[in-house]
């Protein structure tokens, strides 16, 4: 079954059932954005930016897509099965894909992929690029964001935004991430927060007092966006 789901034209047909839902999400959910204008002076510029939301909205993450447009944007995607999938449906709408890995100890191989990707991705916002990114996947844990996206903040000099996204009526899966899936014809919010800037002499302890405040602020904007939509 695994290799079954593994195959190309498989993994075609996800990535093309994704990515239709998306749109159909995006054209028919009334959106509301609140903080819009502190991306503002990004999307009109020449300058890169990292955004960030939770792994459990990229069933509604076109919601941004009509902003990021705007700019040459790319996705960082997972290199997994499931990542393959996820990067063809946005590749449809738009967005390309970086891929990479978050590797385990003593895994050389990925870790050499997960720094190749990391300085493609410095390279691409340092360029003048949008890179959006999911920064607690595709392991997790929920909410918590991962160094990487703060590393490429880091060596690029760009800021970082925070995107709290949320729709109802929606399901939520009972997956590690709670992935919410809208309904059409309902309404949607994205809170917006930043930008946010990684000094260029942070340290171990400074980075990790970052991704503390910074998983709590995107999960507060998350909230937020759920509260706009009455859930």
């Amino acid at each position: 079954m695994k290799a079954l789901l593994r195959s190309a034209g498989v993994q075609a047909f996800l990535g093309w059932v994704l990515g239709s839902y998306l749109r159909l999400i995006l054209a028919t959910v009334r959106w509301r954005h609140e903080n819009l204008a502190c991306v503002e002076p990004v999307l009109a510029g020449d300058s890169g930016a990292i955004a960030l939301f939770w792994h459990g909205r990229i069933p509604l993450c076109l919601a941004t897509a009509p902003q990021w447009w705007r700019k040459r944007t790319r996705a960082f995607v997972s290199p997994s099965a499931d990542g393959e999938f996820i990067a063809r449906a946005l590749a449809m709408a738009g967005f390309p894909a970086i891929r990479v890995s978050s590797a385990k100890r003593g895994d050389s191989a990925k870790a050499r992929q997960a720094v190749a990707a990391i300085r493609e991705a410095v390279g691409w916002v340092s360029g003048g690029g949008a890179l959006v990114v999911t920064p607690d996947g595709p392991r997790g844990p929920n909410e918590v964001i991962a160094p990487g996206a703060l590393q490429i903040a880091k060596r690029s000099g760009q800021p970082i935004f925070l995107m709290g996204i949320a729709a109802h009526p929606a399901v939520q899966a009972g997956t590690w991430d709670r992935a919410m899936l809208a309904l059409p014809f309902g309404r949607g919010a994205v809170v917006w927060d930043g930008p946010l800037l990684v000094p260029a002499d942070a340290d171990d302890a400074a980075m990790a007092g970052l991704i503390a405040d910074w998983s709590a602020r995107l999960s507060a904007a998350t909230r937020r966006a759920e509260m706009l939509v009455g859930r």
